[in-house]
């Protein structure tokens, strides 16, 4: 079988994704952002988190190279997605933000932000591979659910957390 981008997108469309919206400054300091599914940790010491963009976006080249801010968008938040998934037009019209202490836009109402300092770039294929180390984040769990998109849409997640603490596996595990 051959494997063509049709057939590997619809595959890798199966793997839900947090729906976030990585914002920054542009040089003369005006808030720019764009919808990223591609967001994930990195490290935990040091704390780093990364994001790919593609290299056809017409946001990421406005970007300071300093530093972004990735805002995770909650399930009522899809019209948001959207906005700032279109490609060009004013996209922080109307959308209520405030600066973080670097500067950069936090949306309001996001689930949680993260900011960060810019460490690397990277090009991989037809994308940038984005990664930075967190000098801030919060997180605001009186809001409702994340929003993920998964099968080519907008979902919701489907059950909350659980309150209790995640069980820790201790042993010796063999692959069968």
């Amino acid at each position: 079988m051959s494997m063509n981008g049709k057939w590997f997108r619809a595959i890798l469309g199966h793997v839900p994704t947090a729906v976030t919206v990585v914002t920054g400054l542009d040089g003369a300091r005006h808030p720019v952002g764009f919808s990223c599914g591609s967001f994930f940790s990195v490290s935990l010491d040091p704390q780093l988190v990364g994001f790919c963009v593609a290299i056809t976006s017409t946001s990421w080249p406005r970007f300071t190279r300093d530093g972004f801010c990735v805002n995770v968008l909650t399930e009522d938040q899809h019209l948001l997605g959207r906005r700032f998934a279109a490609s060009g037009g004013e996209k922080f019209a109307g959308v209520a933000w405030r600066p973080g202490a670097s500067g950069r836009p936090q949306l309001a109402e996001a689930l949680a932000w993260i900011d960060c300092a810019t460490t690397d770039i990277h090009r991989a294929g037809d994308h940038m591979i984005v990664v930075g180390s967190v000098t801030q984040l919060a997180l605001n769990p009186s809001l409702p659910k994340p929003l993920v998109f998964h099968c080519g849409g907008y979902r919701n997640v489907a059950d909350p957390p659980s309150a209790q603490p995640p069980r820790v596996l201790t042993g010796t595990f063999r692959a069968d």
